[in-house]
């Protein structure tokens, strides 16, 4: 879901860039206010980072010779909201632009607009809609719609800058979906799964400083001992 290197209009290019701009730097304050308001997290926060560049570097070959990939930004949105995933989106998309060759420099805009932006806003509605059922349901819808969302975002700037001849943007945008639908959604539902077992992993490991940050709820035993 990389957008490649100059595959996008430059007109186009230059839109995304300046719709991304002021989410990155907002995102940029979050990470410094998150910083300095819990510097225990920053640990976390790394982790966080980390693991969407190493998941989102994953491709699954699909039709017409282009990939999909899991994105990992759901997991991040939920720890640490989504103002501070567009932040540390955009660099770990950066660093897969010029390390890895996945997207690059004058697309970083489409790819953060669709992957670090849309994709955990998107992830964190959901689990904010579905924590109350359980938090792995939590967990999955956030993975899994974020995933989706970046999927369906990206397909959107495609047929934006390649309208169809005869069916114009929406043909177009039926066309890309369809594309990458075969192995993004088996996609999605696989990362929903991995993000239940992480959490469940960093309840055992981190479960302070995840109580800390809101994500759970304190015991009656921490509220006690508080």
């Amino acid at each position: 879901m990389h957008i490649a290197e100059g595959f996008l209009p430059p007109a186009h290019a230059l839109l995304w860039t300046a719709v991304a701009a002021p989410f990155v730097v907002h995102g940029a304050a979050a990470v410094v206010n998150q910083v300095r308001r819990h510097p225990e997290s920053r640990l976390l926060l790394g982790a966080a980072g980390a693991f969407t560049f190493v998941l989102s570097a994953i491709k699954l070959p699909s039709l017409t010779g282009s990939s999909s990939h899991p994105t990992g930004v759901g997991l991040g949105a939920v720890l640490f909201r989504p103002p501070v995933m567009a932040f540390l989106g955009t660099l770990v998309l950066l660093f897969q632009a010029l390390l890895l060759g996945h997207g690059g420099i004058t697309t970083l805009g489409a790819n953060t607009f669709s992957m670090a932006v849309v994709g955990p806003w998107v992830g964190y509605g959901f689990w904010l809609l579905t924590k109350k059922l359980s938090t792995s349901v939590g967990i999955f819808a956030a993975m899994a719609m974020a995933d989706l969302a970046t999927y369906c975002t990206t397909s959107a700037q495609l047929a934006l800058a390649f309208p169809d001849g005869a069916g114009g943007f929406a043909g177009a945008l039926i066309k890309f979906l369809s594309v990458f639908a075969i192995t993004q959604i088996p996609l999605a539902v696989m990362e929903g799964l991995l993000g239940v077992v992480v959490f469940r992993v960093l309840t055992s490991v981190a479960l302070p400083e995840l109580t800390q940050l809101g994500v759970l709820r304190p015991t009656a035993r921490e509220k006690a001992d508080a």
